[in-house]
């Protein structure tokens, strides 16, 4: 009797705790992503709220032969292509730096988190600074100038500037990632190392045979997860290009903010942020079929 009078107080404490979060996911989460879907079949400006009109399949009708549409979805697949290997491969590479070093490991460690820890925005307008193609005033073209090299755009320029944002985004998020594969190395046995170091494995075999393989789970969920925030690209090229130059650096996620809050265009936005929410699971589901599959 005393033990079902138990599991009820914790069930009821249990009910105490989840709902505040329930509410708080409903409100901020669920409710949104439903209006969301709502207003993609509808023709609404946010200018005169009075007339929504239902216009069915129109506004996707309108995405799908709109070409700035497909350029933003260029530029979103063109960074995550490229930043995601770029990105894992340099936290891993600080992983194995860090946990090689005897001393002044939590020195590197805060050194190497740091700019995870700073505000995109910040982060953003510092490299904008840096970027400059002024060398009086930009630190890299000045640096470029003093090795006798031509300054480049690296923002102004239509084939630079995505790419500079992608090396500008992988320095800044993969102190994050460099904490899982921390872990991660942490938890592979060092028996394992002093066996393949027995049977004559230098440091590169014993990278290819013990530690890729003991971080392989590690590596699935860092790609993963660094896949879903790529496609959410937003703050690097509003802060920094404003979309541009020549729409170079236009994303699925800008090409919304700027439809629904610029152009005033709200259905249609929903319309891009419906599509692109399919996208980005379409892509979480495809990658969890092949993980399972290995």
């Amino acid at each position: 009797m005393q033990t079902s009078v138990n599991k009820k107080s914790e069930r009821k404490a249990a009910y105490i705790f989840v709902i505040p979060a329930v509410i708080l996911l409903a409100v901020f989460l669920i409710y949104p992503a439903l209006q969301t879907v709502r207003y993609a079949f509808t023709d609404y400006n946010i200018m005169r709220p009075d007339r929504i009109k239902f216009c069915g399949f129109n506004n996707f009708a309108e995405l799908f032969g709109d070409k700035d549409f497909w350029i933003a979805v260029k530029n979103t697949l063109h960074f995550t292509v490229l930043v995601v290997p770029f990105q894992t491969i340099l936290a891993l590479a600080l992983a194995l730096l860090i946990s090689s070093r005897r001393g002044g490991v939590s020195i590197f460690r805060a050194a190497y988190f740091s700019p995870q820890v700073t505000s995109m925005v910040v982060v953003a307008i510092l490299w904008t600074v840096m970027y400059n193609s002024n060398p009086s005033s930009g630190l890299l073209n000045a640096l470029l100038v003093s090795l006798g090299l031509e300054p480049s755009g690296f923002l102004s320029d239509p084939k630079t500037a995505m790419n500079s944002i992608i090396f500008m985004s992988a320095w800044q998020g993969a102190g994050y990632q460099m904490m899982i594969f921390l872990a991660g190395l942490q938890g592979i046995p060092k028996e394992q190392y002093e066996a393949a170091s027995i049977d004559g494995a230098g440091r590169f075999k014993s990278f290819l045979y013990v530690t890729l393989p003991g971080l392989k789970n590690v590596i699935q969920y860092v790609v993963m997860i660094t896949v879903i925030q790529a496609m959410k690209l937003f703050t690097q090229p509003y802060v920094m290009t404003k979309g541009g130059p020549q729409n170079a650096t236009r994303t699925l996620v800008y090409y919304v903010y700027e439809q629904g809050f610029q152009k005033r265009n709200f259905g249609y936005a929903c319309a891009v942020a419906a599509v692109f929410f399919v996208i980005v699971i379409s892509l979480s589901m495809g990658m969890k079929k092949i993980i399972k599959a290995e």
